[in-house]
């Protein structure tokens, strides 16, 4: 089966009312890297519990790896692994006896611990680190000592709840680089969550966007951009109806906006190239093009960075 995860019709109403996922429709293939994108509230972390069987859903069937969140968690939890937004090592001790602790609690037999832990830290780029507590560890690095305790198991899936929330972005970069080489290495599936639009365009392979419980639209990154609109040539002129007039023959889709003439084209780099020699007393000429930001305006109805990114909710 190379289905990882699939949802059908899923709903999570909650105590009071409150709907966080309403027949929720999902599948993501194995060895993907899936990104959810979402506003706070929309659902995602409800989802990501349900399918790492921390709570049971309402109605709908969920599976994972082809096994019912419902009937057989035990079974599921033994091939996938969790990292919360919430910090999830213990400070007072070391990184490595936070490994060994962790490899205990998940059930690693004795005689290959030191083998999966090495290999964790490999992965995290951990081994100058593990004698020292994690309380004296940056912020970047409690967050590779949290994936490396997630590892132990060596999961088939891995599901992260904002992973890089609220490190810089040279933590980030390094953050998913350690990733990469781990899905390259072990072919796991990636499932996470994340308000950060670079992290879903540059790392997943496809998108889904969640609002008001229900997945609105998903597709690859650069297919999801095309859907929003043509790539955008921004002319500043003093002139800007003589432009548009001198343009018409070269474009399709040329307006006036303000001081600016407004070229729309499939192709902007090669529209950049057809301009030369024909605009000469422009003040200044910009390519624009759609971004994953102007898709999550145009689906979920708010612009991430309005979104408030460091917020976190308890049923989010």
């Amino acid at each position: 089966m190379n289905c990882a995860v699939k949802t059908e019709r899923l709903t999570k109403q909650y105590a009071g009312g409150t709907k966080a996922l309403d027949s929720l429709d999902l599948e993501v293939d194995r060895g993907e890297v899936f990104a959810l994108l979402g506003p706070n509230g929309a659902g995602k972390t409800t989802l990501m519990r349900i399918l790492t069987t921390q709570i049971a859903p309402t109605d709908g069937k969920a599976y994972v790896l082809g096994m019912d969140v419902e009937r057989e968690g035990g079974r599921i939890r033994r091939r996938i692994s969790y990292v919360p937004q919430e910090t999830s090592v213990w400070g007072d001790i070391t990184g490595y006896e936070n490994l060994l602790i962790y490899s205990k609690l998940y059930g690693v037999p004795r005689e290959i611990r030191a083998k999966r832990i090495a290999d964790a830290c490999s992965i995290m780029d951990l081994e100058e680190a593990l004698n020292r507590r994690a309380k004296e560890y940056s912020g970047g690095m409690i967050r590779r000592l949290e994936m490396a305790c997630a590892l132990i198991t060596e999961p088939e899936i891995l599901f992260l709840d904002e992973p890089t929330l609220g490190l810089d972005p040279s933590m980030r970069k390094n953050m998913w680089t350690a990733l990469e080489r781990l899905r390259e290495e072990r072919d796991v599936t990636i499932f996470f969550n994340t308000h950060y639009m670079d992290e879903a365009d540059l790392y997943s392979d496809e998108i889904g966007i969640i609002n008001t419980g229900r997945i609105v639209v998903r597709g690859q990154p650069e297919e999801l951009k095309d859907r929003v609109e043509r790539e955008r040539i921004i002319i500043r002129t003093r002139e800007p109806e003589d432009a548009r007039t001198r343009l018409n023959s070269l474009f399709d889709d040329v307006s006036v906006e303000g001081n600016s003439v407004v070229i729309r084209t499939e192709n902007g780099e090669r529209g950049l190239a057809e301009l030369l020699g024909k605009i000469t007393d422009a003040d200044s000429i910009a390519l624009e093009k759609p971004t994953l930001d102007d898709v999550f305006m145009k689906y979920a109805g708010v612009r991430m960075r309005e979104n408030g990114e460091n917020r976190r909710r308890k049923h989010d």
